[in-house]
C-alpha cells in the first residue's frame, strides 16, 4: 500500500520506518514547510499536496494539530470523519464526548474570553488548572490558579483564547493506556504505563514493571473501547489519565486524550514484541494484530540536551534513539530505553540520568 503521512516530525519518521518494514511505501507531508518530504530527508520531492494525496492508498498522521484545511483535502484518505477529528482535538468537545459516554473526567468548564474565564474562576472555591481548548503540549497552553491568586492577571493572559477551566485532582499516580482499534472494530492495548513528568513535560514512563490492580487494567481498556468504538477509530490512540483513590476503590479520570501515536508509548519499541508504530500500520492496512508479549521497560526522555552520553550508545540494557534535533531547553531530542527486571531498578535508573538527559529552562 501507499500511504501518506501528515507531519515529518519524529513521529511521523518513526511510523515511516513501521511502513517500510511492512512492505509498503511512504511519503510525509510537512504542515509546516507545506511540502511533501521522502522518509528520513529533510529534501522535499516534486509532489504537490493533491498529487501525493491522489498517490496514496491511505492518509494518516502524526500529531493531532493539524489545519482544519489539510484535513478537509485529504479527507477521502482520511480514516477518521473530520468532524470526529476536530472533536477529539479541542479539548471543550473532547470534554464533552467523555461525559456523553460516562467516560469520567476532572470536573470542567469551558470558556470562551476573558470575562467568561473571570467569571468562572471568581465562582471556583479550590486549585484548577487553565487549558486552551487547542495546541499546547509540554507543559504549553496551561495556567494553575487558586483561590486569593489574582484573577484578572491570569484571566487576561489565559483568556486570549478559548479554552476549559479543570478542577484540580488529588491523584495518586499519571498513567496512560496506548491502544488500538482495527477496521473491524478488533482491539489490543498494551498495559497500563505510569508516567512521572517535570515542569508538565513526560520525564520518564515504566512499563510493565509495576503492579496495576486488573480493576485498573481492564477499566483502562474499557473506556478506550468505548471512546474508539464511537468514533469509528483506526489505529493506535492514547488516553491519559489520573489515578485517584485507594485500594478497590482507585478509579481512572481522564486527563487528556491523544488521537496518534503517543511519547508514553515509546518503550514499546523495545519492551514488546510489537511497538505502537507497527501496531498502528497494522491496523491501518488490514493486517492481523498480534497478542502481546511485554517485558519491563523504562524509557527516558532526552530533552533540551545536545547528545546523548557515549556510556548509554554501549550499554547493553539501553536502547538510544536520537531524533536528530536542534537542542533547546524542553525540547524533546531523543529517548532511552532501559531494560529491567524490577519496578525499584527503573526508578534508581530514572534517578540517574533524568537530570543529565533533561533540560528543562
Amino acid at each position: 500500500m501507499n500511504i501518506l503521512i501528515l507531519g515529518n516530525g519524529q513521529l511521523g519518521q518513526m511510523l515511516g520506518k513501521a511502513v517500510i518494514q511492512q512492505g509498503h511505501q511512504c511519503l510525509l507531508y510537512s504542515d509546516r514547510e507545506h511540502k511533501v518530504m521522502a522518509l528520513a530527508s529533510d529534501q522535499s520531492v516534486a509532489l504537490s499536496l493533491e498529487e501525493a494525496k491522489d498517490w496514496a492508498d491511505v492518509v494518516t498522521w502524526e500529531h493531532e494539530h493539524l489545519g482544519e484545511d489539510l484535513v478537509e483535502r485529504t479527507q477521502d484518505k482520511f480514516l477518521l470523519k473530520p468532524e470526529r477529528f476536530h472533536q477529539l482535538t479541542d479539548r471543550r468537545t473532547q470534554k464533552a464526548l467523555c461525559d456523553e459516554l460516562s467516560i469520567p473526567t476532572a470536573p470542567w468548564k469551558a470558556y470562551q474570553n476573558v470575562a467568561e474565564l473571570q467569571a468562572i474562576l471568581g465562582q471556583c472555591e479550590q486549585a484548577v488548572v487553565i487549558k486552551s481548548a487547542r495546541g499546547g503540549y509540554d507543559g504549553k497552553g496551561q495556567w494553575r490558579w487558586k483561590p486569593g491568586q489574582d484573577i484578572a492577571a491570569i484571566a487576561e493572559d489565559a483568556g486570549q483564547h478559548p479554552g476549559i477551566v479543570e478542577d484540580m485532582i488529588p491523584f495518586t499516580d499519571e498513567v496512560s493506556v496506548v491502544a488500538a482499534r482495527d477496521h473491524h472494530g478488533e482491539q489490543r492495548g498494551y498495559p497500563l504505563t505510569l508516567n512521572v513528568h517535570r515542569d508538565g513535560i513526560l520525564a520518564y514512563s515504566m512499563a510493565g514493571a509495576q503492579q496495576f490492580s486488573e480493576q485498573l487494567e481492564a477499566m483502562a481498556q474499557q473506556y478506550h473501547q468505548k471512546l474508539t468504538d464511537h468514533i469509528d477509530y483506526v489505529g493506535v490512540l492514547a488516553i491519559e489519565f489520573f489515578v485517584v483513590g485507594e485500594g478497590e476503590q482507585q478509579q481512572l479520570l481522564v486527563n487528556e486524550v491523544a488521537p496518534r501515536v503517543h511519547n508514553s508509548g515509546h518503550w514499546t519499541m523495545s519492551g514488546a514484541n510489537c511497538d505502537q508504530f507497527n501496531l498502528h500500520i497494522r491496523c491501518i492496512t488490514g493486517l492481523p494484530l498480534p497478542e502481546f508479549l511485554v517485558a519491563p521497560t523504562l524509557m527516558i526522555n532526552a530533552i533540551g540536551v545536545d547528545g546523548l552520553p557515549q556510556v548509554l550508545w554501549e550499554a547493553s540494557a539501553a536502547d538510544c534513539h536520537w531524533y536528530g534535533k536542534a537542542p533547546r531547553p524542553g525540547r524533546k531530542v531523543g529517548h532511552v530505553n532501559f531494560m529491567i527486571d524490577t519496578f525499584e531498578r527503573g526508578q534508581k535508573l530514572a534517578t540517574q540520568w533524568c537530570d543529565e538527559l533533561q533540560k528543562l529552562a
